[in-house]
């Protein structure tokens, strides 16, 4: 019965598939997925006993039990599951995915297809607004700013909502949140242009992070790749997937800057540079929406979340954000910049505050800055219930007031909840607020609903054949393998890498040997259930059991009985181990910030036990954020991040720890040594007290007396199979002017014997000025591929745009003055060389 099986069932007149897949790893293992939309339950501990399956488990989302009980007769079963919000199902099944349940979608769309529908002009577009504007009702205009989840589920608090098909007939929606389920698009749109009061078609958002049904690897980790271009073929590959199954908006990329590993959501971001961040920014909004929204394999990019939220105290999500105005705009608004001039058309706001106001309710923030300032005349969304938390946060004395504050700071969309519905019309019969700023909002997201062509053809999304041609096809599995091998890191090495596939006795040890938890947080795949495995990567290369010994030792954060024994007898037998440790996918996201970044306790237990063995021991990481390795980087002969690598992630961290594929990623976020040092990021104040190596014995300077200020692993590190020399650099001048540019050159030679590819950084420090600047700032930086023994020239060219920063008056402008450049494999081992700007 090892394998997955699949079953049928239709409850209140829906057709839904459970897939069940199960493994055998210490023990049996279930795991539970669906179609069309996802199960979210936990892979769960299984009896078998001859053809009788039992299991009990839990959904992702509540205590509710799961309850199975199959018996298997060949290639058949039945039996009984108890699921949260279904109760208990009797079923019938077969081995196998099944048919896809979009086939029978096919001929029921045909209809309602169009042809010679045309991009319409801007011109026309603005034209058909008015003419439609013009025929709604104040009510009308609220609905196209009210937005609906797709079903009862909440990613937060309970909202008090009407039914979803009644809300739509009557035109009070105007987007439908997280329809995952292609037929449940098909069927909403239909009600919105055969009942709604102006026929007006629906826009379909969902979370689109870094995958929809091919899962790449979380976007920290691609960030490692330093690959712009695989980055945004990732991103147009996800809003295929996506867009073939109805969804138009995409709630991401989420573009905040963040320095404090203990946030949850550093995972989904590209780490604690401005200027890495802005360049990826661009690449996922061109990579979500190609080159023109008309284009229906495309969807909606939403830069999230404006503004600052990765600065919450503590790591802590949802907290308080206290920075200055100069911090605002040097650190966290260049990513959000960048993506607004790459054409986005979407902006969510952050849930914290700024200057004691939530970002909901600022409309310096929304209105001045984003909208004015930097020039974005897009949709703007409320974070998922973020209207009514300006209320909660103590800036409105009640959900009218929120409102009020929401509309006038610009919001265009509210999500799930009804503040907007409820109180804007009694706020204009008040005289409180003006009908032409309901007005604005409506004109932008009905701009976008003709320029991705649903009001011409509003079936044009569902695509139940590409959906199966599409999703978790063979090139986007490559594309995705690819990515993860370019995103791996490799922290430390002794030589023990790459592993030799000759005959030796590997054994692979610990919750993640053969996990396939991988994923990573924010993805609702169906396909989760064949993600390769590590164990799967290494048996793919050759491994048999005789030479791959496998036991898990431990769980994630909980002992397995007898686990350390057979553990530590597989390790005994072996000639290298492989440790397979980290993070399982709720530890890392939203809502999963932790106050301890190590691994969790029996984690480091088992660890310390292998190790005491004296076999060569490789650590593998599956994780969403920087961890404290202080321990394993003394103790293990070397440190492989992998992150959460994705659908394809055992055959990538096989393809690297065998050396058929050179590790090339480099950090985005610094490693600290211990928690004390965060928030650790390289592009930090000099301070007053700096320690130097003259002084760092003596006390009264900024320091630790139990840690080194300096990170563990630095941003931008990472080791290959390789190693390369760098030369001085040398400056076609020392004194430029504003209107000249300054060349840097540096010689870059592989001394290995393995091609590798290097990231060559540059980094500037403005040594004085009107206000103090880091002591390095990355400007710029190339991927050079290096045969052994070849030697590259490297040259940066300089100008005064990369000199510039805020000042106080509110100027963005380089000063004159003395600056250093530095060139280097990661901003700690670097090369340095001065110069000078003058007016």
């Amino acid at each position: 019965m090892i394998g997955i099986w699949h079953a049928s069932k239709t409850v209140n007149g829906s057709v839904f598939k459970l897939l069940f897949s199960i493994t055998e790893n210490d023990g049996y293992k279930l795991a539970i997925n669906s179609e069309p939309t996802p199960a979210f339950i936990l892979p769960m501990d299984a009896q078998i006993e001859g053809n009788n399956l039992r299991a009990e488990g839990r959904s992702f989302f509540t205590p509710d039990p799961v309850c199975v009980t199959l018996v298997f007769e060949g290639d058949t079963f039945r039996g009984t599951v108890t699921l949260p919000f279904m109760g208990e199902l009797q079923i019938e099944g077969e081995r196998g995915r099944g048919r896809s349940l979009s086939e029978d979608l096919i001929p029921k769309v045909m209809p309602y297809r169009k042809t010679g529908v045309n991009l319409r002009s801007d011109a026309d577009i603005r034209q058909e607004v008015e003419k439609l504007l013009d025929r709604m009702t104040l009510l009308d205009k609220i609905g196209q700013m009210s937005q609906s989840g797709a079903s009862d589920f909440s990613f937060g608090s309970d909202v008090e909502s009407e039914p979803t098909e009644k809300l739509v007939a009557e035109g009070k929606v105007g987007s439908i949140l997280g329809a995952f389920d292609i037929n449940r698009v098909f069927e909403l749109q239909k009600i919105a242009v055969e009942q709604s009061p102006h026929r007006i078609p629906l826009l379909f958002n969902a979370d689109i992070i870094h995958g929809f049904q091919t899962i790449f690897p979380v976007p920290l980790a691609w960030s490692c790749s330093w690959d712009l271009e695989a980055i945004k073929r990732a991103c147009a590959i996800s809003a295929k997937e996506a867009a073939a199954s109805g969804t138009t908006f995409n709630h991401g990329p989420m573009v905040d800057i963040t320095r404090d590993p203990r946030w949850g959501r550093v995972v989904e971001g590209a780490g604690e540079d401005p200027y890495l961040g802005a360049l990826i920014a661009r690449a996922q909004v061109e990579g979500f929406q190609g080159d023109n929204l008309f284009d229906n394999e495309t969807i909606i990019a939403c830069l999230k979340h404006f503004i600052a939220y990765g600065a919450a105290e503590g790591g802590r999500d949802y907290n308080t954000v206290d920075i200055s105005e100069g911090t605002l705009r040097n650190v966290f608004l260049p990513p959000f910049k960048e993506g607004i001039e790459a054409g986005a058309g979407s902006v969510m706001n952050a849930f914290n505050i700024y200057q004691s106001m939530p970002v909901a309710g600022s409309r310096y923030l929304l209105n001045d800055l984003l909208r004015d300032e930097l020039g974005f005349d897009g949709m703007l969304i409320s974070d998922y219930g973020a209207i009514e938390e300006i209320h909660i946060h103590g800036a409105a004395k009640d959900g009218k007031e929120a409102a009020k504050l929401a509309l006038e700071a610009t919001m265009d969309i509210e999500m799930v909840t009804r503040l907007y519905f409820r109180y804007l019309p009694e706020l204009i019969k008040e005289g409180v607020i003006k009908e032409e700023q309901i007005d604005e909002a409506v004109r932008r997201i009905l701009t976008f609903k003709f320029k991705i062509g649903i009001m011409d053809d509003p079936f044009r999304y569902v695509q139940p054949e590409k959906e199966m041609e599409y999703h978790f096809n063979t090139a986007h599995l490559e594309a995705s393998r690819d990515l993860a091998r370019k995103s791996i890191v490799l922290l430390k090495n002794d030589g023990v890498l790459p592993l030799r596939n000759d005959g030796r006795t590997v054994a692979l040890i610990g919750p993640f040997a053969a996990s396939q938890d991988l994923l990573g947080p924010w993805q609702f795949s169906r396909y989760g259930m064949e993600t390769v495995t590590l164990r799967d990567g290494l048996v793919a290369k050759g491994f048999t059991s005789e030479r791959l010994l496998v036991a898990s030792g431990c769980g994630v954060d909980s002992e397995i009985e007898g686990g350390f024994d057979k553990a530590l007898a597989a390790a005994t037998r072996a000639d290298v181990v492989v440790l397979a440790l980290g993070e399982d996918s709720n530890m890392s996201g939203e809502a999963a910030s932790r106050a301890d970044i190590e691994l969790p306790a029996v984690q480091r237990k088992l660890a310390e036990a292998i190790v005491g063995l004296g076999k060569p021991t490789v650590l593998v990481l599956t994780n969403g954020r920087p961890l404290i390795l202080d321990w394993f980087d003394q103790h293990v002969n070397a440190i492989v991040e992998t992150w959460f690598a994705g659908s394809q992630a055992g055959h990538a961290i096989t393809d690297v720890l065998l050396g058929e594929y050179n590790p090339s990623g480099r950090l985005t976020m610094s490693f600290p040594h211990h928690a004390g040092q965060v928030p650790i990021y390289y592009n930090h104040f000099n301070t007053g007290r700096p320690v130097t190596p003259e002084n760092a014995h003596m006390k009264f300077n900024s320091k630790y007396l139990d840690s080194p200020n300096e990170p563990l692993y630095p941003f931008g590190f990472g080791l290959s199979y390789s190693a390369v020399e760098y030369t001085e650099p040398l400056l076609d001048k020392c004194v430029m002017s504003r209107t000249e540019s300054l060349s840097a050159s540096v010689e870059v030679k592989n001394i290995g014997d393995l091609t590798c590819e290097e990231t060559v950084q540059l980094y500037i420090q403005d040594l004085h000025g009107s206000v103090v600047r880091p002591v390095k700032e990355l400007k710029g930086f190339r991927k050079i591929k290096l045969e052994p023994g070849e030697t590259q020239v490297v040259t940066f060219d300089v100008m005064e745009k990369d000199l510039e920063y805020y000042l106080p008056d509110n100027s963005f402008k380089a000063e004159a003055g003395l600056f250093k450049l530095f060139i280097g494999p990661n901003a700690r081992v670097v090369k340095e060389a001065s110069f000078e700007l003058t007016d």
